[in-house]
């Protein structure tokens, strides 16, 4: 009885501690008297679409590849909507916010500030904005078989290292960003760099990413 109750309480402390359960849950109000269940209404059909790169930035957002039901919610059906807020030392940043950065800050001092695409590099090279520089958030974490990306990572954040212990004095300011609100890769390397050390107060984060970018017009480099 007793394990069935703490299992219960924890199950509901974790749902409060993680909102984004909520877009997969549905959340239940009442609308005109009327009870309605607010949740993201996604077509079977579109559950096991995939997209690439050209598929959302060929000026379509839904992608020519994309059929025609799935063209509305294939933002969302991909991926997953992030939170607007990560850790309250780390500040979510809009576009008038980036492009003071890249002016003030990035631009006169690149040895103290970095502005980092977390997407793999095939998406990388279709777009990004400029000035970025392409640290794929799958090699961040150390991994013997590639101890190459783990020193590129610490060359790019200003990261090096005292007697086998990562010392972050010197890190730089990173202002990092992925596809859109719906993609998990900026959070995920966030999450890492915090769990390496790296201090809260150097991290910012473009939650809107490409697309918001897109959306409103700017201007973007391509390797393609």
């Amino acid at each position: 009885m007793k394990r069935g109750l703490l299992l219960s309480v924890f199950g509901v402390y974790a749902f409060a501690q993680n909102p984004q359960v909520l877009q997969y849950t549905g959340v239940k109000t009442v609308h005109n008297q009327q009870a309605v269940t607010i949740e993201r209404q996604i077509p079977r059909e579109c559950l096991d679409v995939h997209i690439l790169p050209e598929d959302i930035f060929s000026g379509n957002l839904a992608g020519k590849n994309v059929p025609a039901l799935c063209q509305k919610s294939v933002v969302t059906t991909v991926g997953k909507i992030q939170p607007m807020q990560l850790d309250p030392k780390i500040i979510t940043v809009g576009e008038v916010e980036v492009l003071e950065f890249i002016q003030h800050k990035l631009t006169p001092h690149p040895d103290r500030y970095v502005l980092v695409d977390a997407r793999k590099q095939e998406w990388f090279e279709q777009m990004s904005i400029p000035g970025s520089v392409n640290l794929p958030f799958d090699e961040v974490a150390y991994d013997a078989d590639f101890p190459e990306d783990f020193e590129h990572m610490k060359n790019v954040l200003g990261i090096v290292s005292h007697e086998g212990k990562l010392d972050f004095s010197h890190a730089k300011t990173a202002l990092i960003f992925c596809n859109a609100s719906w993609c998990a890769q900026s959070h995920m390397m966030i999450d890492q760099l915090v769990k390496m050390g790296y201090p809260k107060e150097k991290i910012l984060w473009y939650r809107g990413g490409l697309q918001d970018w897109l959306l409103f017009g700017f201007s973007v480099i391509s390797k393609k």
